[in-house]
């Protein structure tokens, strides 16, 4: 198994990091928290990485210094993307002039931190522990119905090399099984696209991934209009399913760590876009990051 993931507080924020990425020496690693930090949220400090339209961007400018400093990676550029829940997927050699639209990244160039941003969204962070290269993966619903997982260790394999059996993964704090409300269209998405996606699922998934209708005729129940019960849900799991892609991929189980850490149930820690965004009521959430590096002067 893993190792456990840690916590480390420096600055006055807090650090994950997941033990065995932090094994390798040439490797600098880690993930946000909403501690500390210079952004004020419904009256408290927090660490909001993300340029929302509710902060101001030189204090999110401030909140990533602060970050990179407690990664031990003040002096290297941060590298992040305009996500757009996608597959696609870039090679970086220098830190581009503008953000480039996508949810994952790769390189073998040391001193560049690549980040990705979530709120409920899967970060992974891959390394080949051979060949020294590192990648940044968002990984949201759509992202992993189009296997952006998968296909990033494809491109690392492609551009260098990459064997999935010397990749070490890290899946961090997401929103969980628990929590992870979702429709039938992404039942039906999952079940066309994945044979065990019935293990990621909790609910009436079986009936939803046929598209079979719960109530084929409403007017039985004598409700009146506007009155008929809510579509069914499911819950998904995420984490799981992208476990399940670099496995099949053939990356060793035992070399994938997965936080255990729900987004929604731990907001006291954690930002989450499903539990404090708009449709909440509530006006605002942060981001947190993922980020990854290898160290410019590896030891």
């Amino acid at each position: 198994m893993p190792d456990p993931w840690k916590t480390r507080r420096v600055g006055g924020i807090q650090i994950l990091a997941a033990g065995a990425l932090s094994k390798i020496p040439w490797l600098v690693h880690g993930f946000s928290t909403r501690m500390g930090g210079q952004s004020l949220l419904e009256n408290k400090r927090v660490l909001n990485l993300g340029f929302t339209d509710w902060d101001a961007r030189e204090t999110v400018a401030q909140n990533r210094r602060k970050f990179q400093q407690g990664l031990a990676a003040a002096t290297m550029p941060l590298v992040a993307l305009r996500q757009i829940h996608s597959d696609v997927a870039h090679v970086i050699s220098t830190p581009p002039a503008e953000p480039l639209q996508g949810d994952a990244m790769m390189t073998r160039q040391p001193g560049l931190l690549l980040a990705v941003q979530t709120a409920d969204c899967v970060p992974i962070l891959l390394v080949d522990t051979k060949r020294r290269v590192i990648a940044a993966i968002h990984a949201g619903w759509r992202g992993t119905l189009a296997r952006i997982a998968a296909k990033t260790l494809g491109r690392m394999r492609l551009e260098w090399g990459t064997r999935p059996r010397d990749v070490v993964a890290a899946l961090g704090p997401a929103i969980g099984r628990c929590c992870y409300e979702v429709g039938p269209e992404v039942a039906q998405a999952f079940s066309g696209q994945f044979a065990p996606a019935a293990e990621w699922f909790d609910g009436p998934f079986a009936r939803l991934a046929l598209g079979e209708e719960p109530n084929p005729l409403p007017w039985l129940t004598m409700m009146p209009p506007g009155h008929e019960p809510p579509p069914e849900r499911v819950q998904l799991d995420l984490r799981a399913a992208n476990r399940w892609q670099l496995i099949d991929a053939g990356v060793a189980a035992g070399n994938i760590s997965v936080s255990a850490l729900c987004t929604a149930c731990r907001t006291d820690l954690l930002f989450s876009y499903r539990r404090e965004g708009p449709s909440t009521g509530r006006p605002h959430t942060g981001r947190m990051m993922a980020a990854i590096a290898i160290r410019a002067k590896s030891r």
